[in-house]
């Protein structure tokens, strides 16, 4: 039962790259069907022109090559990072890189790696007596996402100006890190003339019930020994809009949508009152807007 959402993000991210990896091979086929027509029309005119009795045959001006323009791109490939913004993330979601290379002039193929936390929309940071906290959260989370793709050109721009608007569509699994979020939490009575007794523990609700015994969340790495991979899958679809002014650099924003899905549920926060799947989910849609930067060659 809980492997249902995974399964169900995998079927379609799947069902979705196989249809669009058959339209670049569609595509180079009505190309090839389409050249020897037009070879024997341009050989035509040029049979035509041989007259009898002229010192030289004048020479045909050879075929023009199907599906090539003057504003073919002059790269093959290209290689971008970029920061995350996203509606499950902080003020900064994560991180990418991505190498995509091109299989016809509108068609390209990539691969990426994504990089982002993902955080509880029910996060409230509250005042502690050396610093802050997070209410109730016991783990961070972090989403490592391996994807590959494809990218379609929709509008395509200038050589040196405009805007380039692609579609993209990518899908791959996804790993999950769970790491446990720490406190320093007073035991010793405050009020007492013994020592003082602060422990870095793992933030539990059911166990430290007195914030104002609270003193500070602990370093960020403080738990990373004993951090939990759970296994899924994600889909995304986006559009991207290119504003690179060379031909060798490239800039731009990509807006799109990411449904992912986990094996069991990611436990961020915890509530002594509540079960933590009640309060917790193991399904994450989110939208995300990601600017970047790169090269081509």
């Amino acid at each position: 039962m809980h492997l249902r959402p995974v399964r169900t993000a995998a079927c379609l991210a799947g069902g979705l790259l196989l249809a669009l990896s058959a339209a670049p091979r569609a595509q180079a086929q009505r190309r090839d069907q389409a050249r020897p027509a037009d070879q024997s029309r341009t050989s035509a005119p040029a049979r035509s022109a041989e007259q009898p009795g002229t010192s030289a045959p004048r020479k045909a001006a050879p075929p023009a090559r199907p599906g090539i323009s003057s504003d073919q791109p002059s790269y093959r490939k290209e290689f971008t990072y970029g920061l995350n913004f996203n509606t499950r993330g902080g003020l900064i979601g994560g991180a990418s890189v991505r190498s995509t290379h091109l299989l016809t002039q509108d068609w390209s193929r990539f691969w990426s790696i994504e990089v982002v936390e993902i955080k509880h929309p029910k996060e409230v940071k509250e005042p502690s007596a050396n610093g802050s906290f997070v209410l109730g959260k016991s783990n961070y989370f972090y989403s490592v996402r391996p994807s590959v793709g494809l990218q379609r050109v929709v509008f395509r721009k200038a050589p040196d100006a405009g805007v380039q608007v692609n579609a993209s569509l990518s899908g791959g699994p996804s790993i999950g890190l769970l790491m446990p979020y720490y406190i320093s939490y007073l035991y010793s009575d405050p009020n007492s003339a013994s020592a003082v007794d602060v422990r870095e523990e793992q933030y539990d609700p059911a166990i430290h019930t007195q914030l104002d015994r609270i003193y500070d969340r602990a370093p960020l790495f403080k738990g990373i020994g004993d951090t939990k991979p759970i296994i899924g899958a994600h889909v995304r679809g986006a559009l991207n809009f290119e504003f690179g002014r060379y031909r060798d650099a490239v800039t731009g924003v990509e807006v799109g949508a990411l449904v992912e899905a986990y094996s069991k549920t990611p436990v961020i926060i915890r509530n002594r009152l509540t079960d933590d799947k009640s309060i917790n989910d193991q399904f994450l849609p989110s939208v995300y807007l990601t600017v970047y930067l790169g090269s081509r060659n």
